[in-house]
Formats: C-alpha cells, structure tokens, sequence
C-alpha cells in the first residue's frame, strides 16, 4: 500500500514540542466559532443551549479519543485521510481528505468572515480576503512563525474571553427594552440535535493536532496529551459562556445577534468590554486561520503525494520546506467561498463536511487491535457523528452530500485505474 512519505518524498520537519501543539490547537478551537456559532445554536435549541454544548463536547471527546489512537500509531501528516487510507483503503481515505479539505476550507472562510463582521461590517468581504492573503504571506515562511503568533494569540483571547464570562457571571441579568421571543421551533430534541452539530463547528480544531503527526516531536506522547488539554480547557470555557450568556440575556437575544459576544459586552455593566472583544474576534479568528491553513495545507499535501491531487502540490520549498503551492492553492479556495457563501452557510457546510471526516476517522479506529472498549468509543464516535450530519438543516447537508459526492466519485475512479 502506498506510503505518504514513498516515491522519495521528503517529510516534514519536526520542529514543534506540546507547547506549540496545544497553542495551534486552542488557536483553532478557539476560533472556530466561538465569536459566531453561539447565534445560530441558539435560535436551535433555545433555553436547552448549555444541553446542545455538552452533546457537541461529547462528541468531540469521543473523536479525539479515537484520533489520538490513530494519530499515535500513524504520527504522520494528513490526519483522517492516512488513518482511513491505512485501515479501510484508498477510496475511503480519499473521502476522509476531500471532507477534511472541503469542510476546513469552509471554516477558514468563516474565520476571515468573522474578522470582517467583527471589523468593518459593510465590508466584511473585502476585510475578509487581505486577512487570508496576510496569512498566506505568514504561512509561506515555514510553521516556526505561525506557530509561536498563534500560541500568543491564544493567550491573550483566553485572557480577555475569562473576564468577559466573570463580568457576566457576576452582573445581575441585562433588561432589554423588547427581548426577542423564543425562537419557535427551537428547544425540542431535534433542535438541541441540530444545535449540536453547530456547536461541534467550535470544537472541531483539535483535529489540527493530529495533522501535526510528521510535524511533532514524540508525537506518540504530545498528540493525546495536546489533544486532551485543548478539549478540556475549550469545553469548560464554553460552558461558562452558555451559562452567562443564558442568564444574563436569554437564548431568544443571542440568536437574534451577529455578534452575540461583543454585543453583550457593549450592553453589560462594563460596555467597555464590547470593544476588547472585538478585538479578542479579530486575535482569535485570525489564530484559528493561521492553524487552519496549515492543516488544510497538510492534508493537500499527503494527497498529493498519493498522486490523488496533482503532484505538484507536493513540492516542498524554501528554507523552511513548507508545501507552498499547496498553500497558494487553498488561500485561493478560501477567497472563493468567501466571496460565494455567506457567514452561518459556510458554518453548516463546514460542520456537515467535518462530521463525515470524523465518522470515517472513527471507522478507521474500530480495526485497531485495542480491545472492546476502543471499539465501543469508536462506534459511537461512528453513529454520533452520521447522525448529528444528517440533522443540519437541510441546505447544509444537500451541499456537502454533493461536494462529498463528487469526491467519492473522484477517489472510486482513481482507486480502480491504478489496480
């Protein structure tokens, strides 16, 4: 079976320790989402928000834990597209790497999107496109850079979301002269389902440590620690926000804000607050780019290397040896869907893309010799994430079954021409 790393390809460079890989993790996590995803969970599952959180985090334990395993014994680059290759074929790692490129290049976007609604917000395109070429710039001086800004961008967002949650948690509740009323229809079963599958958006970055297998030092021991220190601090920091972002104003306002966040802050005790967490949006949404982009690029380059994209995106360069074709060419999908999908449509996508790559992901981990309780994990990581996929609202699943169709279509094609 091929080998990333066969026909003389060259591997990455292990350069990054624990320290960078839970900086890029929470720089990710912390990212994707938490600024923007509160709104749409809400107008969801409605007072049930804190339930819809707690079902997302979940999930995302349950995929790490099967990612870590797969990570630790594949501890090279490409994430699910090696551990589905390995394990259950090359048709199948293919999808897993088209979801993950698909749905990653989708949340880069909302990323750029939500600097631009936190900046400029009649022109958070425009805003949008020059942040992705700065990162792109940023990207194509080797990982070292990116690395080190997102560590100290993730410090600074912890900092300033921590004393958000305080000042909220110790103001008594905000009296708005006409709150929004429930959203109907939200705060069912299913509601709270699909609310899950927009919050695990704001989760899904751990991953971003996994496409860091070539790249970590001992990464059969810093992957499942960073993993498991990034899920940890992330979880309780969105439960604090749900809790003070439901007492404080109600599920019914936050799902009629754009930026339920900064908004609060702008009319909590401290409205000083609302500029610093723009400010935060900005620092943590630019963080979460930085990874993204970088783990987007890796997962390019193991396919490319596989020759199931063109090979020349396999080309390491510079002094740093960095894939900087394949870095070209994802910055310039991400221009595209920013220009074609608005903010909460790129979010569904990216969720309904993502979910399927770790439902492949957990596949993969249920051949693994670990014993019944790996395999327990792994299928209900398995069975979780199919069916929180098939309960996003209709329009998401439509457009990621046919981009994922496509792909399918694609990897079924290459599989049986090169038999």
């Amino acid at each position: 079976m091929t080998t990333s790393r066969g026909a003389g390809h060259p591997a990455l460079s292990r350069r990054l320790g624990l320290t960078d890989a839970v900086g890029i993790g929470l720089a990710s996590m912390l990212g994707a989402g938490v600024f923007v995803v509160f709104a749409p969970a809400a107008a969801r599952a409605g007072s049930l928000l804190l339930l819809a959180v707690v079902l997302a985090g979940a999930l995302a334990v349950v995929n790490a834990t099967s990612t870590a395993r797969l990570a630790t014994r594949y501890p090279r680059a490409g994430g699910a597209y090696v551990y589905g290759r390995e394990r259950l074929g090359m048709p199948w790692g293919h999808l897993a790497g088209w979801a993950f490129i698909s749905g990653k290049i989708a949340s880069c976007a909302a990323m750029a999107l939500t600097i631009g609604v936190h900046v400029l917000p009649g022109w958070s395109k425009a805003v949008a496109i020059l942040v992705v070429l700065v990162v792109l710039a940023l990207n194509l001086q080797g990982i070292e850079r990116p690395a080190r800004v997102a560590r100290a961008i993730t410090l600074a967002v912890l900092v300033v979301v921590l004393t958000f949650v305080v000042v909220l948690l110790m103001s008594p509740p905000v009296t708005v002269d006409a709150p929004p009323p429930t959203p109907p229809g939200s705060g069912d079963w299913w509601g709270v389902a699909q609310a899950a599958g927009f919050m695990f958006f704001a989760f899904a970055g751990y991953a971003r440590v996994a496409t860091l297998g070539e790249e970590v030092v001992e990464p059969r021991r810093a992957i499942p620690r960073a993993v498991a220190i990034c899920l940890g601090v992330v979880l309780g920091l969105y439960v604090l926000i749900t809790v003070a972002l439901g007492r404080t104003l109600g599920a019914g306002w936050v799902a009629a804000r754009e930026a339920p966040l900064a908004e609060a802050a702008e009319i909590s005790a401290w409205p000083w607050l609302g500029p610093m967490l723009r400010i935060a949006a900005v620092l943590a949404a630019s963080g979460a780019l930085l990874a993204l982009t970088l783990g987007v690029s890796r997962t390019v380059l193991a396919m490319a290397r596989d020759r199931h994209l063109p090979p020349v995106l396999a080309r390491l360069e510079g002094p740093h040896r960095v894939p900087r074709r394949a870095e070209i060419v994802v910055a310039g999908f991400v221009i595209v869907m920013i220009v074609l999908v608005d903010l909460r449509g790129v979010i569904g996508f990216s969720s309904f893309c993502v979910l399927v790559y770790y439902a492949i992901a957990n596949a993969s981990a249920w051949t693994l010799d670990d014993g019944w309780l790996g395999r327990a994990v792994a299928a209900v990581g398995f069975i979780g994430c199919l069916l929180v996929a098939a309960l996003l609202p209709w329009e998401s699943v439509l457009a990621g079954a046919v981009v994922l169709a496509i792909g399918a279509f694609i990897g079924w094609v290459r599989h049986t021409t090169r038999e």
